[in-house]
């Protein structure tokens, strides 16, 4: 008898008590088969609910997006040209001259249109020869903020100038105000890294002041901005600097400003033609005027930088700007619905 064959004869059990075991020991094996069998149909049954359940979660998202500008306004509370908040009236800059309002959206591109429409009124021959210091002062650069006119001066200009706004991904646009303002250090805005930063830091570090110096995480200024309560008390602090962060709705009223133009950064060489052309300038400025560098989108940068940051987080954060998204016409990003 071949030698394989004897080994596995002598496996076999031979006697009552051998036997007896041997059943007992085959029927726990089964017994834990099948548990394994049930454990792994409920593993599968989850895994198919996750997935039809972010598969709803998508769809109901897919079809927020899908309402009409008019359909979103709706929703908001409308508010008539005197009620229009001081922020609102501190963001749309004037120009009697070429009957222009522009309501600047800081973070998306509004620095190259300043440059553009300064140099539209005449007073300089191109963006070059602009000086630095007279971007930002509208008391001497030709475009005086709406809030610095009457109210019967505002609702005329409301009513019969050309208007536009220039938007940007909120996700995207919350990056480069991160960058700009807390991560590349600037000596010209001391008040980004010695008020704002410590402020927010002292309220989400756990080991402030010990950490301080490190200066403020990306993962800090999403906390802040999706935290309502937090916002409420210490917004108070900053004063006008929180524009660089506001959404459009609170900046620019978009509901109650019907714009005749909105512009989106990530388009903006194509449609920088077409408002300076609706806004009747076209032959006093034109689009090559603004770098064609500032129009490039980077959502890899954007799936990086959100990559360390809870779900909740961005939740709270996609919640509070999602009026913004919805306005324009932005997705809701990958790493959200996924």
């Amino acid at each position: 008898m071949p030698a394989t064959f004897t080994r596995i004869n002598r496996l076999r059990p031979t006697t009552d008590y051998e036997w007896y075991h041997w059943l007992i020991r085959r029927r726990m094996v089964a017994t834990y088969f099948m548990q394994f069998r049930r454990l792994v149909s409920l593993a599968c049954g989850c895994l198919l609910l996750l997935a039809l359940i972010g598969r709803l979660r998508r769809e109901m998202m897919t079809s927020r997006h899908a309402l009409t500008f008019d359909e979103v306004c709706k929703n908001q509370k409308r508010r008539d040209d005197v009620s229009l908040s001081k922020m609102v009236l501190d963001s749309i800059l004037v120009s009697d001259q070429h009957k222009i309002l522009f309501c600047e959206t800081p973070q998306a591109g509004d620095t190259e249109w300043k440059k553009l429409l300064i140099a539209a009124s005449g007073a300089y021959p191109s963006v070059e020869d602009i000086p630095e210091n007279l971007i930002h002062d509208h008391k001497n650069n030709g475009w005086p903020r709406l809030s610095s006119l009457t109210p019967q001066e505002i609702t005329h200009r409301l009513n019969t100038y050309f208007k536009f706004i220039i938007v940007r991904d909120p996700f995207e646009r919350l990056i480069t105000t991160f960058e700009d303002k807390f991560l590349f250090r600037k000596h010209t805005e001391p008040w980004y890294q010695h008020t704002i930063a410590p402020a927010i830091i002292h309220r989400y570090r756990k080991y402030f002041p010990f950490l301080a110096d490190t200066g403020l995480t990306f993962d800090e200024f999403v906390r802040y901005l999706g935290d309502v309560d937090a916002r409420e008390t210490i917004d108070w602090q900053f004063g006008r600097n929180i524009v660089h962060w506001a959404t459009y709705a609170d900046l620019c009223a978009p509901c109650d400003v019907r714009y005749d133009a909105i512009g989106r950064y990530e388009t903006l060489e194509r449609d920088a033609t077409q408002i300076l052309r609706k806004a009747g300038i076209e032959c006093v400025a034109s689009s090559p005027l603004i770098d064609p560098g500032i129009t490039r989108d980077n959502k890899t940068k954007a799936e990086r930088y959100f990559a360390g940051i809870s779900k909740q987080d961005i939740r709270r954060l996609y919640e509070r700007y999602e009026v913004d998204f919805q306005l324009f016409g932005y997705p809701t990003p990958d790493f959200l619905l996924n």
